[in-house]
């Protein structure tokens, strides 16, 4: 099956306010279909509430257009998974959610910005036990070829 991979919220969003930073590199791997992602109700629901708050658009520039563009990419090309919401593994409730979409959707890596998912030692050691990588976009990029 290769890379299966669940891309955090703050990926996408950074993605979109920088077009040339490795976020935006992580979106256009996939594209070229270096690696599958998947993703749940719940997280394409945030990513939604992010993209559309004023101060996000407001600040960094980010469209309406372009956010309605990147959430139909998602939707149409990532594989949905169905959580329960009942996975506690962190310390911050909503990080759960983003573990199990990973868990459920078979995942091999998490991509992210939050430290808390990316260094936490024991968060990654529960991790690996169930095969998933928790990584920075760097590293990701490193590990797809990019």
């Amino acid at each position: 099956m290769g890379i299966v991979a669940l891309i955090d919220t703050n990926v996408w969003v950074s993605a979109l306010i920088n077009p040339h930073g490795f976020p935006a590199k992580t979106r256009d791997a996939w594209l070229a279909r270096k690696y599958q992602i998947v993703v749940s109700k719940p997280l394409l629901e945030e990513l939604e509430d992010v993209l559309h708050r004023p101060r996000i658009q407001q600040k960094f520039g980010v469209t309406e257009a372009q956010a309605e563009e990147l959430l139909l990419l998602i939707t149409e090309k990532a594989t949905p998974v169905e959580i329960s919401g009942e996975l506690h593994l962190c310390r911050d409730p909503r990080d759960d959610m983003l573990l199990e979409t990973a868990i459920v959707g078979s995942a091999t890596h998490i991509v992210s910005r939050d430290e808390d998912i990316t260094r936490d030692p024991e968060l990654v050691e529960q991790l690996k036990n169930r095969r998933i990588k928790a990584v920075t976009v760097s590293r990701f990029l490193a590990e797809v070829g990019e």
